[in-house]
């Protein structure tokens, strides 16, 4: 049986409370804080596939109108994921609890109608959103979009080159385990400047690219890190910083008597699209489903 595209966002009480005592929305005391963004994305990004292509999806929470706490599940990954979906329907590897162990739990989703698709994209970025409605048995845990990572943040924390993020995703399809969880890598940050977002869309990532890992959530989690000059003690900051688009290539002309041709070459660099991207690709979405 399908649940209602209400949901209660994950904690949202608690992280409200903790938000509110720091006065920003992804920086807060450990103490009280009963959730970690690895565990969370982990049960919330997913396989997603149609008959000759594949990527990663993860699922956040856009909340509802008004004040009764709850949020729409809105799928996130990179638009040419989508795009490369020929068929009507995709895939959803999700997965559920049975006893002590989680299992697989593929779902269909519908992601176009004839050649209406049914996601949003943003004009300038490889992003797409769209709303879903999950069964009830799938193990879902969501983040609010508060952790998706905006201007202000990255300057407020310093993020800077060489810090080092985490990334879940399926690199050439493969699972972590045969529950079919994500595998887990971690990288540094390879490019500057990050910000303004709004000009600087995209940076690089020290994280080699497979086919699969498109749509994968980027990520930040740090404990008593320095930042305006001072050591934070106790204080632990975490928040998605981007989705995972491409892979860097050198692009070379080479010429003879006889061809012209052009040579990519990878250079194991992942391009990243900025988190706020993500942001302004779910506020096109209209303020519930339809």
């Amino acid at each position: 049986m399908k649940r209602l595209l209400q949901v209660e966002v994950l904690l949202s009480v608690i992280l409200a409370q903790v938000f509110s005592n720091v006065g920003a929305q992804i920086a807060f005391s450990t103490p009280g804080a009963q959730w970690d963004i690895h565990t969370v994305l982990m049960r919330s990004t997913f396989k997603i596939a149609g008959k000759d292509s594949l990527g990663t999806a993860f699922v956040i929470g856009r909340p509802t109108p008004g004040e009764d706490k709850k949020s729409f599940f809105v799928l996130v990954t990179a638009a040419h994921v989508l795009r490369d979906i020929k068929e009507e329907q995709a895939v959803l590897f999700l997965r559920k609890k049975q006893g002590d162990k989680f299992i697989k739990l593929p779902y269909p989703i519908q992601i176009r109608k004839g050649n209406q698709q049914l996601w949003k994209e943003h004009p300038k970025a490889d992003v797409a959103v769209m709303y879903v409605t999950l069964p009830k048995e799938a193990d879902v845990q969501l983040l609010p979009m508060s952790v998706l990572a905006n201007n202000e943040q990255l300057e407020r924390f310093e993020i800077h080159p060489g810090d080092v993020l985490s990334c879940l995703g399926y690199p050439f399809g493969a699972e972590s385990n045969e529950a079919g969880f994500p595998i887990l890598r971690s990288g540094q940050i390879a490019s500057y400047p990050l910000t303004p977002t709004t000009e600087v869309q995209s940076f690089l990532f020290d994280f080699r690219v497979f086919g699969g890992n498109s749509g994968g959530p980027v990520y930040f989690f740090a404990n008593n890190r320095t930042y305006g000059g001072k050591t934070r003690m106790g204080e632990t900051i975490q928040f998605i910083a981007g989705l995972v688009s491409q892979e860097k290539f050198l692009e070379e002309e080479i010429r003879s008597l006889t061809e012209t041709r052009q040579a990519k070459y990878p250079l194991s660099l992942a391009v990243v699209i900025h988190a706020a991207l993500i942001r302004e690709a779910v506020e096109l979405l209209p303020s519930q489903p339809n």
